[in-house]
């Protein structure tokens, strides 16, 4: 009987527990980078009240800087972006802003140059974001 009474004092009051409000959603064994880093694929950055994460790059056809082209090309990354309660995965075109739930995110800056005959691999790229 006495312990009923405890649980019924108590589960009265667990409805009124107050949950602070999350900030975005990250599931990264890295550290989140601070606004304005460059940061590498799969390394998260603060970017205002989201977190932006490159995944991969999808396509890198930027014209080589030892070289002469008609088209000055493009690069698109996979970008996660991790706002308070959700996360959506968008491909971000280099110096094309993008909006998604009222956060507008740019990716600003890709590293290293393409050059002709030189192959980046993965591990090379450094992206730069703004927004938030």
């Amino acid at each position: 009987m006495k312990h009923t009474l405890i649980f019924a004092a108590i589960l009265p009051l667990s409805a009124c527990a107050i949950v602070p409000n999350k900030g975005p959603i990250v599931d990264s064994p890295h550290e989140v980078a601070q606004q304005g880093s460059t940061v590498g694929l799969l390394r998260p950055v603060q970017l205002g009240r989201v977190v932006v994460t490159p995944m991969r790059v999808t396509e890198d056809s930027r014209c080589p800087v030892n070289a002469r082209c008609v088209w000055a090309g493009r690069t698109v990354v996979e970008t996660r972006i991790d706002g308070p309660g959700w996360r959506q995965t968008q491909p971000l075109t280099l110096g094309e802003p993008h909006t998604v739930r009222g956060v507008t995110v740019t990716l600003v800056s890709v590293m290293p140059a393409q050059q002709t005959g030189k192959q980046i691999s993965s591990a090379e790229y450094r992206f730069a974001f703004e927004g938030g």
